[in-house]
């Protein structure tokens, strides 16, 4: 069961549900090509093409396990962020508490459609939610009225 569906109010409908983006998977990509590419440069090549896809491989079911234990939802009520599955950290924001909404992109951050969200509450700031997918999409949600 997710986290998000255990803890919906009766009456609070899903606006927006996000998750983080897939370029988490940018870096076993990469580390899978060197790999292909030492492959074919000798015996010497070999074990470093296989260093290469043993670490893509941990890195790569890292990158599945951050984008499978992380919740992002706007409701009616509130904006839920939640990461973790033993040790779970969430953060949750009743929508009258928001002053206003950050979305940090950069140049690649731009062409792949996702950045960091930072949300503004009454008296106190937290901390980005990092690689948020459709981030604009995101902040459209929690400022819409």
């Amino acid at each position: 069961m997710s986290y998000l569906n255990h803890v919906l109010q009766p009456g609070e409908t899903v606006r927006y549900q996000g998750s983080v983006h897939w370029i988490l998977y940018l870096p076993p990509i990469f580390l899978s090509v060197i790999g292909a590419v030492a492959a074919f440069t000798g015996p010497v090549g070999l074990i470093v093409a296989t260093v290469c896809f043993a670490v893509a491989l941990v890195v790569a079911l890292r990158a599945w396990f951050i984008r499978w234990t992380t919740e992002i939802a706007v409701t009616n009520l509130r904006v839920i962020y939640a990461q973790g599955f033993i040790q779970r950290r969430s953060v949750e924001v009743h929508m009258d508490k928001i002053e206003s909404v950050d979305v940090d992109q950069s140049v690649l951050s731009r062409l792949f459609n996702y950045g960091n969200v930072t949300i503004h509450g009454t008296g106190t700031t937290l901390e980005p939610f990092r690689g948020i997918d459709r981030p604009i999409e995101f902040r459209n949600q929690v400022t819409a009225t």
